[in-house]
């Protein structure tokens, strides 16, 4: 990858979900799905699963910040997940769906908590927000059937249910941080 780009780390529920949405925005390069924030080294789906390794699974992201920028793309995370509702998106209960930030330095540190504080005072949730903001020490890459998961499978039931609404709510809040092949399509 170019020095240009640089990589943000985001958990928000299942990894098909936050996936989906990441790859239709503009300036992002590639997201891949995986685990974060344990203590087991190259843990596997089911390990995660079972609740025990205290990772979550997260989406690492590859961006361009000069398309858009770190504080833009946490502007889509809070916006495409729930952050009030603690180790739970949906019907995905546990601690590996717990909405996270690991930050990679400082800089994000800093932008992340303004963010949070920031979408906090807006009252755009009706709850407080419970998103951790930590950092980031390891990256475990998710096994290969879960990466591009809903290019994958755009017609099983989960991606109906769980990351179709995703992207319709991304579509229509965000037409101009989309893709220019995401914008000529629609759900409505």
């Amino acid at each position: 990858m170019s020095e240009q780009f640089e990589t943000a780390t985001l958990g928000g529920g299942c990894f098909w979900c936050i996936e989906a949405v990441y790859q239709e925005l503009q300036g992002v390069q590639q997201v891949v799905s995986g685990y974060a924030g344990g203590s087991i080294e190259h843990p596997t789906y089911e390990q995660v699963c079972s609740g025990r390794t205290g990772h979550a699974e997260v989406i690492q992201v590859t961006f361009d910040p000069t398309v858009i920028t770190f504080a833009e793309l946490l502007e889509v995370f809070w916006r495409t997940h729930d952050p009030t509702t603690l180790n739970r998106q949906g019907p995905d209960v546990g601690t590996q769906y717990r909405s996270v930030i690991f930050y990679h330095d400082e800089q994000q540190r800093l932008i992340a908590e303004k963010s949070k504080q920031e979408t906090e005072a807006s009252g755009l949730w009706p709850r407080p927000i419970v998103t951790e903001i930590t950092p980031l020490t390891h990256f475990y890459q998710a096994e290969a059937y879960h990466q591009d998961y809903y290019r994958q499978n755009p017609h099983q039931p989960y991606c109906f249910v769980m990351i179709d609404p995703k992207l319709r709510k991304l579509r229509k809040d965000f037409p101009e941080k989309l893709k220019e092949s995401q914008r000529k399509r629609s759900f409505f």
